[in-house]
């Protein structure tokens, strides 16, 4: 993501950062400090360290608190050391990702808290932010979530367009197999397509927005022969009904696109010139 931090940091620099310049001595050092403001799971302490190495290679970027840690309000999770110039103008960058990713995490660790000890894994989707797919994805990780597919070509994911397309769900599955030897997972939307699955040996099925009744029919005639994925506007009471049904999976796009940033706050605490 090298690249795409450089872009970030350009963006909020514009033409040079006029306040810093005009008021901090270009030879002027500082210790800095980065705090949580509320309680939370962090993620994006790498991400964070690269904005700083951008303006300033020789910054000192201590992780007091690491990635996929519990933090409490009022835990220090970073020291900074290096010129103040850098510190100051990293630093919005720096906690926007920093609080983004966190939040990201916070709120999965939240969702796979209610699995309990089913052994359910809590996976995201592509529902993420452009641009930010691999530090978001990341951050489900932190979180205790697992990554489902990161673009459309890692694996095959015949959906109801797909098999409207294609005529039926049967032919689906035909045409993608005989495009290349890929993973297959399939939404079905009743019984009869989840039938058809089963009978032609996919390798993963898709409940979505199934009520609670019909997952345990599904289940039940699955019989465990393939994974179960469970989505659509899950909740977090939603899932900790579900989780105890006998599927697999639970996919939430909420991790990712409705989540809550963690406030984070940076203060210089000594400098010298």
């Amino acid at each position: 993501m090298d690249e795409e931090i450089g872009r970030f940091v350009e963006e909020d620099l514009g033409a040079g950062d006029i306040t810093t310049n005009a008021t901090v001595p270009e030879d002027h050092f500082s210790l800095a400090e980065i705090f949580a403001k509320e309680d939370g799971v962090l993620a994006g302490q790498l991400f964070a360290k690269k904005v700083f190495q951008t303006l300033d290679k020789d910054i000192r970027y201590e992780e007091i608190k690491a990635d996929g840690k519990p933090v409490k309000k009022g835990d220090v999770i970073t020291r900074i050391r290096g010129r103040t110039r850098a510190i100051l103008s990293g630093e919005r960058v720096a906690l926007n990702l920093l609080q983004r990713l966190s939040g990201i995490a916070t709120t999965t660790r939240r969702f796979v808290d209610a699995t309990g000890n089913t052994g359910v894994k809590i996976l995201d989707t592509r529902k993420t932010s452009p641009g930010l797919r691999v530090m978001e994805k990341y951050a489900v990780r932190m979180g205790g979530g697992h990554n489902h597919r990161l673009n459309l070509g890692e694996m095959a994911l015949i959906k109801e367009n797909h098999i409207a397309a294609a005529g039926s769900l049967k032919e689906a599955v035909k045409r993608v197999r005989a495009a290349g030897s890929v993973f297959i997972e399939v939404e079905v939307k009743n019984m009869n397509e989840l039938k058809d699955a089963l009978d032609k040996g996919v390798d993963r099925i898709m409940l979505d927005n199934w009520g609670v009744k019909d997952i345990a029919q599904a289940v039940s005639l699955v019989q465990k022969r393939i994974p179960i994925e469970v989505s659509g506007n899950m909740t977090l009471e939603r899932t900790q009904q579900i989780s105890l049904m006998g599927i697999d999976f639970i996919s939430v796009g909420a991790i990712t696109h409705s989540f809550k940033s963690l406030d984070l706050s940076l203060l210089i605490k000594e400098g010298n010139t």
